[in-house]
């Protein structure tokens, strides 16, 4: 798998290549615009989000009466979530086919959850169902190395990786469960740059995913309606996954 995904993110280098050899060379536009040791940009986007969550499974709690029993509660997030981001960039140039970029960025996004109430069920046999809107504004330092191919009249494909520590400005007491104040993404992805007379523009693909465990897991000790303890203890685990899209105008 890790080598296939090598082979999808090399194969517009490649067909860069490819098509250097058979294409004409065209007037430039802002020919000198990547010898520039230093630049700025903005960045806006779009963006999909999904959490991998752990179910404990089956838990021993204790009600209002003090009395224990055992709860059996499922979670799941069985979508990928749309949000957006902006922010803004600045790219050092380290070489003809090398540059860092670093990027304070904001993302902003939803996430559903579903809980199935196993131990608690309908009159026709069904789990109870619960559904929770996590909502989640991250504000994320974006830093990436980028390999871009040899420049080709106004397009110049490249490959990009790096990691994203990101802190969750939003949080609620009173949700099921509750994520932490931070949170660390590895990133892969690629794109390619487009050279118009006045800027330079430059879509990019990027797979994220969280490197950390970023469920609290103090959450459910620190509930205070009981009626939600079944809740808030079904997952022990979670990793933030995101799909993005973003367009670059530098």
């Amino acid at each position: 798998m890790n080598r296939l995904l090598t082979y999808i993110l090399l194969l517009p280098l490649l067909l860069s290549t490819t098509a250097a050899e058979a294409q004409e060379r065209k007037v430039e536009n802002r020919p000198y615009t990547d010898l520039r040791p230093f630049h700025f940009g903005v960045i806006i986007g779009a963006h999909f989000q999904d959490l991998e969550l752990n179910n404990v499974g089956p838990v021993t709690l204790t009600d209002q009466d003090g009395n224990e029993y055992v709860s059996v509660v499922s979670v799941d997030q069985d979508r990928w979530d749309p949000g957006f981001q902006v922010g803004v960039l600045g790219e050092l140039r380290l070489g003809n086919h090398l540059a860092f970029r670093l990027a304070p960025v904001l993302y902003f996004g939803t996430r559903h959850l579903t809980f199935l109430n196993l131990s608690k069920t309908a009159d026709d046999g069904t789990p109870t169902e619960v559904r929770q809107n996590l909502k989640s504004v991250y504000i994320g330092a974006v830093a990436d190395v980028i390999f871009s191919a040899k420049r080709f009249n106004n397009h110049r494909p490249y490959v990009v990786a790096g990691v994203t520590p990101m802190l969750n400005l939003t949080s609620r007491d009173n949700d099921y469960l509750r994520l932490n104040k931070s949170d660390i993404f590895a990133s892969i992805g690629m794109g390619c740059d487009f050279y118009l007379p006045f800027f330079k523009f430059r879509p990019e693909l990027k797979f994220m995913y969280g490197l950390s465990n970023c469920l609290d897991k103090g959450h459910a000790t620190r509930i205070q309606d009981v009626n939600k303890l079944p809740y808030s203890s079904a997952a022990d685990k979670a990793r933030s996954k995101m799909i993005c899209l973003s367009l670059y105008f530098e």
